[in-house]
């Protein structure tokens, strides 16, 4: 066996929120057959096997009995280019934030709205990550998984994804698949999303009046260095609660108390809410417990200021939860898994 399994592991290097937690055992995947050995292992010593990514979308509350499998696979290829379209594809390794930036490098656009998002590139469809107008299924390609009860390869479409807002089969059936690589759809020529306000202001300020797909991936950039701090200095797993999405009725009753609340009508005509900012009128922003606090510049991020447990982190939640919930009759749904 290749796989090298430690036993008594620490995941605080591999969450962004920094939570000592200790893994059981603990191996990282730099192969399909070193996912096969894990299975495997983990089968003949009866223990649970727990996959991560980059851990950016985890909250940790307690040591984990399991194999906690490192997904390390590293990769870029194109595997079609008809001179106007390319399908590039990476494996589940790749570090999301430099893979968006070597297709930019190569004049590859359709990511660049997607820039600087922690996590890797197999964690990427569980979620189906979105920000500034664009996720991952308007570029979606295809995708290939292990099927961890028989061992076999499958190869996913878009329609079999069942892709949703923040959602995806696959978060739904975390038992079952395991994501080895995934394939993008990009242009070779600029197809901007722009119709996100705090974009256009950021080109404009620079004075871009016609933007490049690397001028967007800058201004992005920018933008969410500003509002979501650094995991490398103060703990965090991003946006913590999703938009929730509510009916036009109660909307309409917020907005005549609230008018300045933040809302967005939705294809399926429900209308999607702020988040942040549900809990920054609640008065949360800036609120400290202990080490674990809301973030002074967004409302939305939950932050470790170094010694927060992770049930520190969720116990602040669920009082933000309840919160809301009294306040707006609005129910705050969590975005990292937890554990």
């Amino acid at each position: 066996m290749t796989l090298q399994v430690l036993s008594q592991v620490s995941l605080k290097p591999f969450n962004s929120f920094g939570i000592d937690v200790r893994a059981q055992l603990f191996a990282e995947a730099h192969s399909d057959d070193d996912v096969r050995e894990a299975l495997a292992y983990s089968a003949a010593h009866a223990l649970p096997l727990l996959v991560i990514g980059g851990g950016s979308n985890l909250l940790l509350t307690q040591d984990i009995p399991a194999l906690v499998l490192r997904m390390a696979t590293q990769g870029i290829r194109v595997v079609h280019d008809d001179g106007t379209q390319v399908v590039v594809e990476a494996q589940a390794g790749e570090a999301w934030h430099p893979f968006v930036l070597w297709t930019l490098e190569q004049g590859f656009c359709g990511l660049e709205n997607l820039s600087l998002i922690p996590g890797t590139v197999g964690a990427a469809p569980m979620q189906n990550i979105g920000a500034y107008g664009v996720e991952i299924k308007d570029v979606f390609a295809g995708l290939t998984a292990l099927d961890r009860h028989t061992g076999e390869l499958r190869e996913f479409s878009l329609e079999e994804c069942n892709f949703g807002y923040r959602d995806s089969l696959f978060k739904h059936e975390t038992g079952r698949w395991l994501i080895l690589r995934v394939r993008f759809t990009l242009s070779r020529t600029s197809h901007l999303k722009l119709d996100y306000g705090p974009v256009q202001q950021r080109l404009a300020g620079q004075g871009i009046t016609e933007a490049t797909p690397r001028d967007v991936s800058r201004a992005i950039c920018s933008i969410r260095r500003e509002k979501l701090p650094d995991p490398a200095e103060l703990g965090n797993a991003g946006s913590f609660f999703k938009n929730p999405l509510v009916s036009q009725v109660l909307a309409a009753e917020l907005q005549a108390l609230y008018p300045d609340l933040v809302a967005y009508p939705q294809p399926d005509g429900q209308m999607k809410l702020a988040a942040g900012w549900l809990i920054d009128k609640a008065g949360w922003k800036g609120f400290r417990d202990g080490d674990a606090g809301v973030h002074k510049l967004q409302a939305l991020v939950l932050v470790n200021y170094g010694g927060a447990t992770g049930h520190d982190i969720a116990n602040l939640a669920q009082r933000i939860q309840r919160d809301i919930a009294e306040r707006f009759k609005v129910d705050l749904e969590m975005e990292p898994n937890q554990y």
